[in-house]
């Protein structure tokens, strides 16, 4: 085993194709409580082109304020355990696993063992490397912050995305009734997916349906606030796991202002960032070996093709997840 390794690096923001680049690195050090991980696949997220951008700009402040603090780029991460810390009890070398931690863009990254859960024989490491914070968000969006319930509609907006194709199965898992917004080349994957009715947004506006839903799991966030209340029952929630695109302050005033008005309206505004953990990752990886879950992947790039993976994130209007194999 080489004690260097190839990684992606970024030293200040800017877009990918601008400011990564790959470099030699020395393998990462390990704690008793970590394990390295040689990492046969990763998946791209909108939070690493945030955060490789310094997007939107207020979030410097805990991103970095004139540079990043992370130089190694990516969260998901599915490969094989290199070495375990002394402390390390359940895995060993040689055992697959997949997680979320830091610097999964290399050919190996670290982390520790609570973040990572063991890969089912019959998953393939890139539908695993698809999972961890697009299943997180999505599982917990729903059922959490959500309070999605069986019997409860649901409307996802924004079906087809990363955490959008994750949601509409396990809104179905849950015992809920799934409608889906996304564009016409997406209809047939969103109900093969399990919706059970699908609005073409290019043709209809979803907030004029002549229907009232429990929980709107919002990514886009490209409803105004009058408008989403036209559809939504008493009570309903509102999970924001997205938001408008903006370099200042332009996500904010989405957000507070639909937490300001849920305060004088009937209805709950919830979101937030996904928490990591075994529990959650071991239910993911339950359904995947089960095939209850499907992993939609709409890219399989070399790590050498990350900076254009990662453009192509930037765009906002992926299929699926896009997928680094190694």
């Amino acid at each position: 085993m080489h004690e260097t390794m190839k990684a992606w690096v970024y030293e200040s923001y800017g877009v990918p194709a601008d400011v990564m680049e790959q470099r030699e690195l020395a393998l990462p050090q390990i704690s008793e409580s970590q394990v390295l991980i040689e990492v046969r696949a990763a998946s791209v997220n909108p939070l690493d082109w945030h955060l490789m951008t310094g997007l939107p700009r207020f979030a410097r402040f805990s991103m970095g304020l004139s540079r990043p603090k992370r130089r190694v780029p990516g969260a998901d991460v599915a490969g094989i355990v290199e070495r375990v810390g002394a402390a390390v009890t359940r895995f060993k070398p040689g055992d697959e696993v997949f997680g979320e931690i830091s610097g999964s863009f290399a050919e190996y990254a670290s982390g520790g063992e609570g973040a990572l859960v063991a890969k089912p024989e019959n998953v393939t490491f890139e539908q695993a490397a698809a999972v961890p914070v697009a299943g997180l968000t999505a599982l917990q969006g729903l059922r959490d912050w959500g309070g999605l319930e069986a019997g409860r509609r649901v409307l996802i907006n924004g079906a087809s995305g990363g955490v959008g194709t994750y949601a509409v199965q396990i809104a179905k898992l849950l015992g809920a009734h799934v409608t889906g917004v996304c564009s016409t080349r997406n209809i047939e994957k969103a109900l093969a997916l399990g919706a059970d009715q699908v609005v073409d947004y290019t043709r209809e506006d979803f907030t004029r349906l002549d229907e009232d839903f429990d929980v709107i799991f919002d990514g886009p966030g490209n409803r105004s606030l009058s408008a989403l209340r036209r559809v939504m029952a008493p009570g309903a929630v509102h999970v924001q796991v997205g938001g408008p695109k903006g370099n200042w302050i332009q996500p904010i005033p989405f957000m507070v202002k639909m937490r300001l008005m849920a305060r004088f309206l009937d209805f709950t505004a919830a979101g937030g960032i996904a928490n990591s953990n075994e529990e959650d990752l071991t239910q993911l990886s339950r359904w995947l070996a089960s095939g209850e879950l499907e992993s939609v992947i709409g890219r399989n790039c070399k790590l050498e093709e990350l900076p254009d993976a990662l453009m192509d994130q930037g765009r906002f209007h992926a299929q699926g997840k896009v997928v680094v194999s190694l």
